[in-house]
């Protein structure tokens, strides 16, 4: 069906209202493109009989008018959301065979609206990773490139749910982002991420990485799509501690294009040496096109920001520490075969060892080293301090009428699988260097393409905003997306 390529969430809610599209058509249509790009590997399961029932359902509604708001709408979740009676891994081999008893609440609220669950979507395991690598699937594919060419990476650790979007498999898909793990698979994707502010949406029932930073959140084709996803999945949950209180807007009503007079903050230290220029262009193009939209583009400065990545590296992993202890193979997922005479504690150990890969026990042990006594002051302790004076930052230059941020996304295009992190870990790590601080401010924060490389790969820039203000966010993204006008696409050499 040659209209999906066009085709939006906010489109396809239209065709579908008014029966011109039918959702079972809508879906058996996704399924097949899904069937023809396995080389993308960007779906690990796929639900089609679910799927195809849930269609008929939705079918079945239009006469009685009874939809939900997403009725017909086929989704793509990324592997971390737990959904009742599916296998749900993280993309690990620990929790091989896992089925959870229950559902997470941002994927419950989806389904309570009638989405349609396609399948669940790859990503780097348990979220730690930006390439999409460490994954026990084998990387995703990124589509932007040719057939002859070394595979790309789709960026992680959201990154099959970002390859999913840009290669039409599906309407909407969901992420999560601890460091940059929605907004950098965007930008390297050429599609719109959106990482909200911490505690808008529910943790309930996604595999934890680091607690005080993870938060779920779309992967769509536009920034209205993401208004619509957004709100669907935001609200309060009282089983989630962390959850917000606050009412959710109608992000989509809000968004009106109008940026007149709003103040645009372009920071002095996100200007790293070493940038391509490429993305510096892209950065000037952005604030001149805010700027004639009606804003006003001030410089400013946030002097803690270059101390994000080390904070980052030591909070992130001491947390994902203390979370992944549980995984000891007795209650469920993998377990190793236990040896004669073996006792539990190594039988711990080989479990663990098994079970979880490279990066995981790196960041675990990581972890473990900056939370262990003598070192937990002199490094965790201190990261938390230095993750204050990062917030304050941010909470100075908006106290002073500053009403959203603009960044590049990334400090490049997306880059061949298997061309970072051999060396070292950290060259791995820098990917995150622009999209770090707003993950440890607890900010919302949103990618969107606005332009190509000289050689076709797309970029993104990165709108931040202050707490609780998406629908700011999202409607400065509005605009930088009509003024960009980015309409490229990736050449379909994956289903050839």
């Amino acid at each position: 069906m040659s209209y999906l390529e066009d085709l939006t969430i906010s489109k396809a809610r239209d065709l579908l209202k008014s029966g011109e599209v039918s959702a079972v058509s809508l879906t058996e249509s996704y399924l097949e493109r899904i069937e023809a790009s396995k080389k993308l590997n960007a779906f690990c399961l796929i639900t089609a009989d679910l799927a195809l029932a849930k269609a008929k359902f939705c079918d079945s509604q239009v006469k009685s008018n009874r939809k939900g708001k997403l009725s017909g709408i086929p989704i793509g979740v990324k592997d971390i959301f737990c959904i009742q009676s599916l296998p749900t891994q993280a993309a690990s081999k620990i929790l091989e065979g896992f089925r959870p008893s229950y559902e997470s609440t941002v994927t419950s609220k989806l389904w309570a609206e009638d989405a349609i669950l396609l399948g669940k979507l790859n990503m780097d395991e348990f979220a730690m990773g930006s390439s999409n690598e460490t994954s026990i699937y084998g990387p995703a594919i990124n589509p932007w490139q040719l057939s002859n060419k070394t595979p790309l990476t789709p960026g992680g650790s959201s990154g099959g749910s970002a390859a999913a979007i840009a290669a039409n498999l599906c309407l909407g898909t969901l992420g999560t982002d601890t460091g940059g793990s929605i907004r950098q698979p965007a930008a390297f994707n050429g599609v719109v991420g959106m990482k909200p502010t911490y505690g808008r949406c529910s943790r309930w029932g996604i595999i934890a990485f680091a607690s005080s930073l993870d938060q779920a959140g779309p992967i769509t084709k536009t920034v209205r799509d993401s208004a619509i996803l957004l709100e669907i999945i935001s609200g309060h949950d009282k089983r989630d501690s962390t959850s917000a209180t606050r009412e959710v807007p109608n992000f989509e009503k809000m968004l009106n294009g109008d940026i007149r007079g709003k103040r645009i903050g372009i920071p002095i230290e996100y200007r790293i040496e070493g940038t391509p220029n490429e993305i510096i262009k892209l950065w000037e193009d952005g604030i001149d096109q805010l700027k004639s939209a009606g804003a006003e583009i001030i410089d400013i400065s946030l002097p803690h920001t270059k101390y994000s990545l080390p904070t980052y590296y030591v909070l992130a992993p001491a947390e994902a520490s203390s979370n992944l202890a549980r995984y000891d193979g007795i209650k469920y997922g993998y377990r190793a075969k236990l040896k004669s005479g073996e006792g539990i504690e190594e039988f711990y150990k080989r479990t663990r060892s098994e079970g979880f890969g490279n990066e995981v026990k790196r960041r675990v042990m990581i972890g473990t080293y900056v939370l262990s006594a003598g070192f937990y002051e002199a490094y965790y302790q201190k990261a938390l301090k230095v993750r204050n004076l990062i917030k304050k930052d941010f909470d100075n230059v908006f106290s002073e009428g500053i009403n959203a941020i603009l960044t590049p996304t990334t400090p490049t295009p997306a880059f061949s699988l298997g061309s970072k992190g051999n060396k070292s870990p950290v060259e791995m790590y820098l990917n995150d260097v622009f999209t770090v601080p707003a993950n440890l401010a607890g900010l919302p924060a949103i990618s969107i393409p606005t332009g190509l490389t000289n050689d076709g790969l797309p970029l993104g820039l990165q709108i931040i905003g202050p707490a609780w203000e998406e629908a700011e966010v999202l409607n400065m993204a509005f605009r930088l997306e009509k003024e960009s006008n980015f309409k490229d696409k990736p050449i379909q050499w994956w289903n050839n």
